[in-house]
């Protein structure tokens, strides 16, 4: 809401108009008071002198002539004075309309502002936004959605790598739920799980952070496990051949689960049936290790198909609707506004 700044009330070309008419009196007496004064010692001297007295009429004619010229000047520097004024007026009126405009661009500006870091910030009223690497349980936040963060030790390329990777836990209905990239601590996603039933483990891809305990998982709740089919190379070196998953799941393909409906997108380039799980009804997609926070995930330290990971994240994840939440294999989550406004950057 603006508003402006009405002038203030001018009380002094009123005051001015009244402090000249009373010096107009004031002058006017005096010189009338002058004239008398003149004309009484004229008639005077014209007894002694009949020529004095012309002179001193003369004298009279004179000075009253210079009194009211007198007056005139005054009350011509009176009007001048208010003059003054009035434009003085008219000119304070101008800046304070010039400072109420002033304010309401300011105001607009920062309305803009404000949007803007609104927009930036993307997922900062989002749970799973914060940057902390430390184990434990989040939520569930307002769509049904837990995060357990467990600590990952992944041997890749004759070495170890450390971090905090997340597992997702997706409320499907009132009784049971969806357990998405089982990570190595199997307690932890069976306690965050609770009574309720697992309805599906869904793996993005078959690295170990992605699948180390969901046949655990699996013997506890007698769940299925969804994975793509060239993963089972992966697949069978962390679980042997007598293991395998139950349903085979590719890009374009779709499950109902419960009350949701899961959509697969193919997200090739960290491997090669690497997948994401987009619930449109919750704005929201797993990205496993394709797309985290900022930038394109590795393998360890290694892009595994760069060109073929980004085709992935520009085609199949920032093509989504912009307010689509990312909740990917490890880090905080972003959003399709934010990851698109890197993607250049990335190219």
């Amino acid at each position: 809401m603006f508003w402006k700044r009405k002038s203030k009330k001018q009380d002094g070309p009123e005051a001015t108009d009244s402090a000249a008419e009373a010096a107009v009196d004031d002058t006017a007496e005096d010189a009338e008071e002058a004239g008398e004064a003149e004309g009484a010692a004229g008639a005077a001297q014209a007894t002694e002198d009949g020529k004095a007295d012309k002179g001193e009429k003369d004298e009279k004619s004179e000075k009253d002539r210079k009194a009211e010229e007198d007056t005139e000047a005054e009350a011509g520097d009176a009007d001048a004075d208010d003059d003054s004024e009035d434009t003085g007026s008219e000119d304070t009126g101008s800046r304070d309309d010039a400072e109420a405009e002033a304010d309401r661009d300011t105001g607009e500006d920062s309305d803009d502002d404000s949007e803007a870091e609104d927009d930036e910030a993307g997922t900062s009223d989002d749970i799973f936004a914060d940057d902390t690497e430390e184990a434990g349980v989040t939520g569930p936040d307002s769509e049904g959605i837990t995060r357990v963060r467990a600590a990952v030790t992944f041997e890749f390329d004759d070495e170890k790598f450390e971090y905090i990777g997340n597992t997702w836990i997706v409320q499907a209905d009132d009784d049971g739920v969806i357990v998405i990239d089982p990570g190595p601590d199997a307690e932890a996603v069976l306690e965050a799980v609770g009574e309720r039933e697992v309805y599906l483990v869904a793996c993005t891809n078959a690295y170990a952070p992605h699948i180390e305990s969901a046949v655990k998982i699996v013997e506890e709740t007698e769940a299925p496990v969804a994975l793509h089919p060239r993963e089972m190379r992966l697949w069978r070196r962390q679980h042997g051949a007598e293991h395998r998953p139950d349903y085979e799941v590719e890009g374009g393909g779709s499950m109902t689960i419960g009350d949701l409906q899961i959509d697969v997108v193919a997200l090739p380039g960290t491997s090669p049936g690497t997948v994401g799980y987009s619930i449109s009804q919750l704005g929201v997609v797993f990205s496993g290790d394709t797309l985290r926070k900022g930038e394109p995930g590795m393998v360890g330290n290694t892009y595994i198909d760069y060109t073929t990971q980004l085709a992935s994240i520009g085609e199949s994840l920032l093509s989504l609707p912009p307010d689509t939440r990312i909740l990917p294999d490890r880090g905080p989550a972003t959003n399709v506004v934010a990851e698109s406004k890197n993607f250049d950057s990335w190219v």
